[in-house]
């Protein structure tokens, strides 16, 4: 979804209200990562005394591959964001406080998806205590024991 902030940053006060859906076709680019549902996205962006901040949820379930034992399993999760808004920034330096958004447009998908992302642990396991697989025979270490020394 592609936002237009023309209005937001030129009318103190104005408001865009955010309840939507990330499409699944931009969700299935994503190389490495599956979606069981699309990413929901509910807030708002508020031009409030001339600071244009956008402040929002998202809300998916990823279906993923434990980095340990292999199995697949499916995890919901939520995160907040709070982004400032900014057309340019004067200094010239690249500011990871502010989102410019070139053109007076956010492309919100776009955004979502790279902050999602990054919130996502390094390692995904299918649980805290995973065991993993046996380094000697394979055996996935949370469903049997086996006799190796490994």
């Amino acid at each position: 979804m592609v936002i237009s902030l023309k209005h937001l940053y030129d009318i103190v006060g104005e408001r865009v209200e955010l309840d939507y859906f990330v499409e699944d076709s931009k969700l299935n680019e994503i190389k490495g990562y599956g979606f069981s549902r699309p990413i929901t996205i509910k807030g708002a962006i508020v031009n409030r005394a001339g600071v244009v901040m956008l402040k929002y949820s998202a809300a998916f379930i990823l279906h993923a591959c434990c980095d340990r034992c292999l199995t697949e399993f499916d995890r919901d999760y939520g995160f907040d964001f709070e982004h400032i808004l900014v057309r340019s920034l004067n200094n010239g330096g690249d500011d990871e406080e502010y989102v410019i958004t070139e053109s007076d447009k956010l492309d919100m998908d776009e955004l979502a998806v790279t902050d999602c992302l990054l919130q996502l642990p390094s390692k995904l396991l299918c649980k805290e205590d995973c065991l993993g697989l046996c380094p000697v025979c394979g055996t996935d270490l949370n469903q049997n024991e086996c006799n190796c020394n490994g």
